[in-house]
């Protein structure tokens, strides 16, 4: 079995965990597509954390406190450059993670693609499955926000760091996806997959940006594989992070059936066939979608396994 999940984020990357542990029991092979909205390049660095949460966390280096960054992580390069006065100051490079984009950096200067750069990468952290950014071309996360009395457009690192999305925005703008391609393999990975799934990732700044691309999106959709969504909320809040700040943004009821509404059914344009809400949830209804119920909570590896299994059954592939 070929599994393919969508994902961005920690909570992407959590879920990516359980995806490993069920595809070792069952013989099956797991790509991860994904997200690089994030991506900023900052002190002459190029930086890709969702990227670095999915290589961290399945290669066993990743803080488990603060659930992104390396565990065991000094900064004393942050605190030169604040000494310095070095802008921006706002956002942290820990000492050990600079290696990580030292290595990017120079790699994607001397003309490799990033999917490249991430396979050299990986090489490293031996993930136990294939990742793959959505492209290998320039595509942002962008904000477009009224601060001082001026509208302009910031970087979501800056939205989410600096402003803690405290100030007011209008909407979100996926910079260069229009024109962007998908990196080497996603494409052939979408074509040969028994099921495609959407890890439990921000809908609008993780997952959204992936399906932004457009041959990606069609790909999703007109692919022979099932499609099945895993809710990043549960009840009327977000498991971790800043999902109901963005679905406010956008105008989407922060709930599971908002989320799945903002997905939609591939029937209907959209591009899910199934949507795995919590237990709690029972009973959510999304138009053209096939709705179940089981634990959502990704409290351990065992636990998020039985959420990816779940959601194999509602693909029916399981």
């Amino acid at each position: 079995m070929r599994i393919v999940v969508l994902a961005g984020g920690i909570g992407g990357a959590r879920f990516l965990l359980g995806a490993r542990a069920v595809a070792r029991e069952v013989g099956a092979e797991v790509t991860a597509v994904v997200n690089v909205g994030d991506d900023v390049t900052l002190h002459g660095l190029r930086i890709c954390p969702d990227l670095d949460s999915v290589m961290y966390t399945l290669g066993g280096g990743a803080d488990p406190e603060r659930g992104w960054g390396r565990v065991g992580e000094t900064w004393t390069v942050k605190e030169e450059l604040a000494a310095y006065g070095a802008e921006p100051t706002w956002f942290g490079l820990g000492d050990k993670d600079i290696a990580t984009h030292l290595v990017r950096t120079r790699m994607l200067d001397a003309g490799y693609p990033l999917s490249a750069v991430t396979a050299a990468l990986c090489d490293r952290w031996q993930p136990g499955i294939r990742v793959l950014p959505a492209s290998d071309d320039r595509v942002e996360t962008h904000a477009v926000v009224e601060v001082d009395g001026a509208t302009k457009a910031i970087h979501f690192q800056e939205w989410w760091i600096r402003h803690r999305a405290a100030v007011p925005t209008q909407r979100f703008v996926f910079v260069g996806a229009e024109t962007a391609k998908p990196a080497a393999g996603v494409l052939d990975a979408l074509a040969a997959a028994d099921v495609v799934l959407v890890a439990p990732s921000n809908p609008v700044v993780s997952v959204a940006p992936i399906l932004a691309v457009p041959a990606v999106r069609e790909a999703v959709v007109t692919g022979k594989a099932p499609v099945v969504g895993v809710s990043p909320i549960i009840g009327t809040a977000p498991v971790r992070g800043m999902a109901d700040k963005c679905l406010a943004v956008v105008g989407v009821e922060c709930s599971p059936a908002g989320v799945g509404g903002l997905f939609g059914a591939r029937g209907a344009g959209g591009v899910l066939d199934g949507w795995l809400v919590d237990e709690s949830d029972a009973g959510v209804e999304v138009p053209g979608l096939t709705v179940h119920a089981r634990p959502l909570w990704m409290t351990d590896e065992a636990a998020t396994g039985a959420i990816v299994r779940a959601a194999l059954s509602v693909a029916g592939v399981s």
